[in-house]
């Protein structure tokens, strides 16, 4: 008689060692023993050899329905499951439906439910006029924490919030002990800046990086994170660009505060001198890809452990809306789902940093930051069996190869992966073998935070 339901065998990677000829027994969906040497016996068995059997990952930041009739939960957790993502953690600015009350939380989340093939977690914001007063029900409704632009994007879909009020709203989430996740540039200086570029003539891939400065960004920053010391709220910045907002979040990290801030894998791989110059429009995201110093500067507070966690902002714009030659008319974002894991370990790997760097930016802090650490972000007993293999094995990645994307294009077309997922299971199921994505829609399941009602 077998003694666990799974057996998955490899180099098991930790967040602070890697298990050679290590072993995980998984039983009912979730972890039961961690270990090295012969393994236990069971009814299923994935041997795995030299690869890597790392926690699978926790995108901190998606954005599946940004555009009507695009994308959806159908296809982003698609490619999450190929891409070694266990858990999404999706934006509350979905197309013509501002996610900012308790009933659009469930909403969403038995929409999700019915289309997601991976687990996923939902953000909660505000309608500028409602101040703070559904964030209970948001809280109630299983809101893993909840996110703030102070830059007014869209006043309907994406609007600023006021520090007034986000003071206010603060105030009420610290509470609840959850996060407010903050979209930090400055409106009034990014305005001023736009105002300059075009006045100036320039339409080219400069355009976009002069109308969004590095002190835009940092200005920001400083507001959130103050409102947030004075509130006894965690602030969380969503995305941040420049080594000096590193600086900034630890420097209030140092004084006690429970402040965090989020590199974006594109900031940690692109730059604007070589890559968003070929790319124009398709390397548009908000805030700007930087030059090449600032991606070092970015490694460099990676390496010092000034990064809490590392996401994709992930959104699937359709071409046309990416390929304006005129960079400030292209919508802002891309898709990075599928090589978020193979991407960071890149990075890794070539700066000689550990590979437990990856497991604890991409699955332990981001399950601290949303307080679901409970069920995921770990290869430990009583955590959710998610567990992402990554092997060695070189490819030029094509994002229309896979079949696995809504979008054929992507801003990491034609880089080189020397690791790539070749499985990738949840809650102990095997939803992706390397080649195909193998559970159907609705296999995924709402994640709430601990204590959430």
């Amino acid at each position: 008689m077998s003694d666990f339901d799974l057996v998955v065998t490899g180099r098991v990677v930790l967040a602070d060692r890697v298990i050679e000829d290590g072993f995980i027994a998984v039983r009912d969906g979730t972890v039961e023993r961690v270990g090295s040497g012969t393994p236990p016996a069971a009814r299923e068995r994935h041997d795995f050899g030299g690869a890597y059997v790392m926690p699978g990952a926790i995108d901190s930041q998606v954005h599946s329905r940004s555009q009507a009739g695009q994308e959806d939960f159908v296809w982003s957790t698609r490619s999450a499951a190929a891409g070694g993502v266990t858990t999404v953690v999706d934006m509350p600015y979905d197309a013509g439906f501002l996610v900012c009350t308790g009933d659009r939380i469930k909403r969403k989340a038995l929409e999700a439910g019915e289309q997601a093939r991976v687990d996923f977690a939902l953000y909660g914001t505000i309608a500028p006029e409602d101040g703070p007063k559904e964030i209970d029900g948001m809280v109630e409704a299983g809101a893993c924490g909840f996110k703030f632009s102070t830059f007014n994007t869209d006043s309907k879909r994406f609007p600023r919030i006021a520090p007034q009020t986000l003071y206010a709203c603060f105030e009420q989430i610290a509470r609840h002990g959850l996060i407010a996740g903050i979209h930090n540039e400055n409106d009034e200086m990014v305005r001023a800046a736009i105002a300059e570029v075009e006045m100036s003539g320039i339409r080219d891939y400069r355009a976009h990086g002069l109308s969004r400065p590095p002190v835009t960004e940092t200005l920001a920053m400083a507001e959130v994170y103050e409102l947030g010391a004075q509130s006894g709220c965690s602030t969380h910045v969503v995305h941040c660009s420049v080594g000096r907002g590193y600086e900034l979040c630890n420097g209030y990290r140092q004084q006690g505060h429970d402040a965090t801030v989020e590199a974006c894998i594109h900031y940690l791989t692109l730059d604007e001198e070589n890559d968003v110059r070929r790319l124009v429009g398709k390397g548009k995201i908000n805030p700007p890809i930087r030059p090449r110093k600032e991606v070092e500067a970015l490694w460099h507070h990676l390496a010092a452990g000034n990064i809490t966690v590392v996401s994709t902002d992930h959104v699937s714009w359709s071409e046309d809306r990416k390929s304006d030659p005129d960079m400030l008319k292209n919508a802002s974002g891309a898709p990075g789902l599928e090589v978020l894991y193979s991407l960071l370990m890149k990075g890794l790997t070539e700066r000689g940093l550990p590979v437990t760097w990856a497991a604890r930016l991409l699955a332990t802090n981001p399950s601290r930051l949303f307080r679901i650490g409970h069920r995921k972000g770990a290869i430990e007993l009583g955590r959710d069996a998610d567990i992402t293999v990554m092997a060695h094995a070189p490819s030029i990645y094509e994002p229309g190869a896979s079949g696995h994307n809504y979008v054929n294009w992507s801003p990491y077309q034609g880089l080189e992966l020397p690791f790539r997922p070749i499985a990738t299971f949840v809650r102990g199921t095997c939803v992706f073998d390397g080649t195909d994505v193998l559970v159907p829609p609705g296999f995924g399941a709402f994640v709430r935070p601990a204590g959430a009602g």
